[in-house]
């Protein structure tokens, strides 16, 4: 039975003479569970080729996908959140923030920055779910406080990529704060006539979801993005009844009314200049 034993020597390379694969190289798509290259998935903007699923990806990645030649300037990168409640969970709320940002090289939840789309200014903000799940602190709503304010001053039409689990609860009620505080910039902006782009990612929910992301003048998000207030769970508890296949999806809240479109992060540049263009002129 031949599958059973080697009849002749196929392997020479000695253990020691083996080399391990670079890490970072291969990458695997969680829904079809294929392997993907790093470069191939640069190149494919971060979606699986195979399955056209959209990986998850923070703002270094969006930064690199929108603007033209990655060339972009930072806003406001060394605001860092405070301890106004001395939080300690499994352990103090400091060192939390300590250790994540080690972990992740960010400064808190978000990054805001401006530069062109095809030649057309735009200002940034991106939420990273890597820190602490996207939560949305006093830092995040400072940020887009502060992007608004530079996008009215600079009359730049404002692009808010949400991206998170909701508020942060090490910071209570300051953390809740943020949905008025960024609702009201917002209105601000809109006075000012310059256009707010809403672009919810995988995935937008909690007080994120009713703040901000929901105010764009449109509201686009990415294909297969989870989109909710409260998790599904919980809302079938409350209702006591089978939710709808496909429900808190991006299809599923652009079918009742939420959304304007849905874009695949391919097109995603080109569509938002069309959008730029259209409302400059």
């Amino acid at each position: 039975m031949a599958w059973f034993k080697r009849e002749k020597k196929g392997i020479s390379t000695l253990t020691e003479e083996k080399k391990e694969a670079p890490d970072g190289l291969w990458n695997k798509c969680p829904n079809c569970k294929k392997a993907l290259h790093s470069a191939d998935l640069i190149e494919n903007k971060y979606v699986c080729h195979y399955c056209d699923y959209h990986l998850r990806v923070g703002s270094k990645e969006y930064f690199q996908v929108l603007f033209d030649n990655n060339e972009f300037k930072e806003l406001f990168a060394d605001l860092t959140s405070g301890d106004p409640l001395n939080f300690t969970d499994s352990k103090p709320y400091t060192e939390r923030l300590v250790d994540t940002m080690a972990k992740t090289g960010l400064k808190d939840a978000i990054r805001a920055a401006v530069g062109k789309i095809e030649g057309e200014e735009l200002v940034i903000a991106c939420m990273d779910f890597n820190f602490i799940g996207g939560s949305m602190g006093s830092v995040v709503g400072e940020k887009i406080a502060r992007s608004i304010d530079y996008s009215i001053k600079h009359k730049i039409p404002f692009l808010m990529i949400s991206k998170s689990g909701g508020a942060r609860m090490m910071e209570a009620a300051f953390s809740l704060m943020q949905m008025a505080k960024t609702s009201a910039k917002l209105a601000l902006l809109n006075q000012a006539k310059i256009p707010y782009i809403s672009l919810l990612t995988d995935p937008t929910t909690g007080g994120v979801t009713a703040s901000y992301a929901m105010l764009g003048d449109i509201n686009i998000a990415e294909p297969g993005a989870l989109i909710g207030f409260a998790g599904p769970r919980v809302i079938k508890e409350t209702i006591k009844k089978d939710l709808p296949k496909g429900f808190q999806t991006a299809e599923f809240v652009q079918e009742h009314g939420f959304l304007d479109f849905i874009v695949d992060r391919r097109a995603m540049k080109a569509k938002l200049a069309t959008f730029l263009k259209m409302v400059k002129n």
